[in-house]
């Protein structure tokens, strides 16, 4: 078998050494043009193995059997088509670790919430289980961990679905569901393309396997119904009869089972913020119960988890004034949130790339909550005309970001918070919503006192 590996980006590079590893043949490749001798000085490991940009010769092509993508190669590519064509196998990273790794897996997906569900689920996971990993769309490939799993291994895995778009066998123990919300269309194009790779997470589950689905979810609570797993819902909204809900009465989180109902935690021993954070919490828990960890290492857990980075992240304090980084809000339904999570009088910064999102909701989210909003990057003008619709009117115009944070400055009031939650993905301006929030960190914590 000889493979050909697309995009050489961190999931592309990983799964090279993967291969590596298993003595496998293969064939880098990138579409764009990328010096061999500064790659190979990069990844000395890899020396050696034949590397092309641009274009594949077709001596190559013949004798590939299996291409493996990385996520954020799209499959209805020219190239890939070509590739599908010649009856060569298409294939992606998650996929590739899984064939070649071992352990159980409690793999997450979803509009948002997947990292922070992700990271609490394996930090829950490391304080019970002697070997962990914690992969996927989070950070660290799947293919970087793979060979050194055993059948003892533990994994926690984020799944996007870009990445679930190249599955075939991939057979997580536990799988969540968080939400879906329109995201990504200029990728899949329509939403019910999009439903199904994130229902596909789903696909080689069976009757031992558990799947957890968010009950306020019209789309996931009639998939529930079609699957032959065991069905967790989870709901922040209403009492279950079945599954884990939020009680906002009683500000706890309950599970009901087999017609026992148990308090889980009560949220104000949480340290994250906001209902979807504790819906997160309800789907971390399902799939650490279906791995077999006990409750009360699980309560013990909850208590001690943190906010991830960039997500509705606490920075500092400056002149009375909470300043908040929540970056990974990269599409209205996550900005929605991050509004609704805040507790005070708030100057939001909003805009970026165009996803093809539409904004309504997100702007109707503000009544009460938003007080000024600060626009920047490729969608600044169409969020603008959508706040007009909407009556909004106190929104400003910048050029940067530093021009963003000062302008909320200045507004801002002792007793308000300066929160970045763009509603939009990163690279019209930045190379990753990660450098966006750093550089938003970094520039709030140089701000003097007014």
């Amino acid at each position: 078998m000889s493979y050909l590996i697309v995009g050489m980006g961190k999931s592309g590079i990983a799964a090279a050494h993967l291969l590596l590893q298993k003595q496998e043949e293969m064939v880098l490749f990138n579409s764009s043009d990328l010096d061999a001798a500064e790659f190979y000085q990069k990844n000395p490991k890899l020396e050696g193995i034949p590397f092309y940009t641009g274009s594949l010769p077709e001596e190559v092509i013949k004798d590939i059997t299996v291409a493996v993508l990385s996520p954020g190669v799209p499959l209805d590519l020219a190239f890939v088509e070509e590739l599908r064509e010649r009856g060569i196998e298409i294939s992606g990273e998650v996929e590739l670790a899984y064939t070649m790794g071992q352990g159980e897996i409690a793999a997450i997906t979803g509009t948002n919430g997947k990292t922070t569900t992700t990271a609490l689920t394996g930090e829950i996971l490391q304080n019970y289980y002697d070997d962990v990993r914690v992969v996927g769309n989070i950070g660290i490939p799947y293919t970087q961990e793979a060979a050194t799993t055993t059948e003892d291994t533990r994994i926690a895995a984020e799944i996007s679905s870009f990445q679930l778009e190249t599955i075939k066998t991939f057979h997580p123990k536990a799988a969540a569901i968080l939400n879906i919300t329109p995201d990504h269309l200029n990728r899949h194009h329509t939403m019910e393309n999009y439903i199904k790779a994130k229902e596909d997470i789903t696909k080689n589950q069976d009757a031992g396997d558990v799947t957890v689905l968010n009950y306020e979810d019209e789309v996931l609570r009639a998939f529930g119904e079609t699957l032959k797993t065991k069905v967790v819902y989870f709901s922040s909204q209403r009492e279950l009869a079945e599954g884990l809900y939020y009680d906002e009465g009683d500000k706890a989180i309950y599970l009901k089972e087999e017609g026992k109902k148990d308090k889980v935690i009560d949220v104000d021993e949480l340290n994250i913020l906001g209902r979807h954070n504790f819906e997160n919490v309800m789907a971390a828990v399902a799939l650490s119960l279906a791995l077999k960890v006990p409750m009360d290492s699980i309560r013990e857990s909850l208590k001690r988890f943190v906010a991830v980075e960039h997500r509705i992240e606490y920075v500092c304090e400056k002149s009375g004034i909470k300043f908040y980084n929540d970056s990974k809000g990269t599409n209205p339904d996550a900005a929605i949130k991050a509004v609704g999570a805040m507790n005070r009088p708030t100057c939001l910064i909003g805009g970026g790339y165009d996803k093809g999102s539409t904004y309504d909701e997100w702007i109707e989210s503000f009544e009460g909550k938003v007080k000024k909003l600060v626009l920047m990057g490729a969608t600044k003008d169409a969020i603008a005309e959508c706040c007009r619709k909407h009556g909004f009117e106190n929104y400003e115009f910048a050029s940067s970001l530093q021009e963003a944070i000062d302008i909320c400055y200045r507004n801002a009031q002792d007793g308000d918070a300066v929160l970045l939650s763009p509603a939009c993905a990163s690279w019209d301006m930045f190379p990753s919503y990660e450098v966006r929030g750093t550089e938003f960190k970094d520039y709030v914590r140089s701000l003097p006192e007014k």
